[in-house]
């Protein structure tokens, strides 16, 4: 094992299970610069922490094998590129006419039941029907 003062690089825990895993001689013939790009190597593998992390095997029927499974959710922390900026900006403009225009109808369909309930009539002889399905759901 490399000792702690040769390298600020082995204090890190993957550097260090994967030197522990080498005969001493070999681990210990690491130069500086070596150790500072395996930490580099092995950093871009290390566990992270996130908000969801299912990790599970389970048996196949009928067969002598497992099949594992990983299921990782949390926030993106990774700097977007151009074209991800604009497909974000897109939904997000998407959600928000999609909810305002959501709002906007179920808004207009209680003006409706609202002005239906007082008994006022805009048209004479027409009617959309929904006061009468409204009335017939309380039955």
């Amino acid at each position: 094992m490399v000792e702690s003062d040769k390298a600020p690089s082995t204090a890190d825990p993957a550097l260090n299970s994967l030197l522990k895993r080498m005969p001493p001689e070999v681990a210990q013939s690491f130069t500086d610069e070596q150790l500072s790009h395996l930490h580099s190597a092995l950093g871009a593998r290390s566990w992270k922490k996130h908000s969801l992390d299912i990790r599970s095997t389970f048996p196949v029927p009928f067969a002598k094998s497992r099949v594992y499974f990983v299921l990782l959710m949390g926030r993106n922390r990774r700097e977007l590129t151009r074209r991800e900026k604009q497909i974000s900006a897109f939904t997000f403009a998407l959600f928000v006419a999609a909810f305002i225009g959501v709002s906007t109808l179920f808004g207009l369909l209680v003006l409706y039941l609202i002005k239906s309930a007082l008994g006022i009539n805009l048209f004479k002889g027409f009617s959309l029907g929904i006061w009468g399905w409204f009335k017939d759901l309380w039955k």
